[in-house]
């Protein structure tokens, strides 16, 4: 509500002919805040992509730099089902143009004493051979879903597929991991009460 001749007519409370701020830096800055604090999810969805830590870091920092750089783009909605997609499609197109992501048993066991200090270290290894047999459209949809937790419509957005397929892919995983684990006779038996 204007109160004088001095007051701008947009009732914003400036003072006609003093000069509008600069961008807000403090958007900048929670913006990067918040991109922080998806880091250790990203990471883990780098390196369950690639299959190695090189590689899984450098994917991280191509799409975090994405991030930075489309920061406008952005449209203030999920800043994390945004940058899983900007991951996934730097991942399909590196693929595309048929880049290797060769494994090694250091990367490998590196991965996994990173990402997972707990619990026996032949279980991970033998459910991370397994996970490395299914297709990589079906462990991409697994890891999305079970491990980083998104819904089946969000991963559905970030993987850009209908949400059906999402449904069947994860069906697959869970009957092929079944199969790998019990032919390996991996299979974690039930502790006794």
């Amino acid at each position: 509500m204007p109160h004088g001749p001095e007051d701008d007519a947009d009732g914003s409370g400036r003072r006609a002919g003093h000069a509008r701020q600069a961008p807000d830096e403090g958007a900048a800055g929670a913006f990067e805040d918040a991109l922080l604090v998806l880091v250790p999810g990203l990471r883990r969805y780098s390196h369950s992509l690639t299959r190695t830590d090189a590689d899984g870091e450098d994917l991280l920092q191509d799409c975090v730099e994405t991030a930075l750089q489309r920061r406008a783009q952005w449209r203030g909605v999920n800043l994390r089902a945004w940058t899983f997609t900007i991951m996934t499609n730097l991942y399909r197109n590196r693929h595309r143009a048929r880049v290797r992501w060769p494994t090694t048993a250091i990367d490998e066991a590196q991965e996994i004493a990173d990402t997972d200090r707990t619990g026996d270290p032949l279980e991970r290894t033998r459910i991370r051979t397994a996970l490395d047999a299914l297709h990589p459209d079906i462990r991409t949809t697994l890891m999305l879903v079970v491990v980083e937790g998104y819904t089946y419509q969000e991963a559905a957005g970030i993987m850009q597929i209908p949400i059906g397929t999402v449904m069947s892919r994860l069906s697959r995983a869970r009957h092929q991991l079944a199969e790998l684990l019990a032919k390996d006779n991996i299979v974690p038996l039930r502790r006794p009460k």
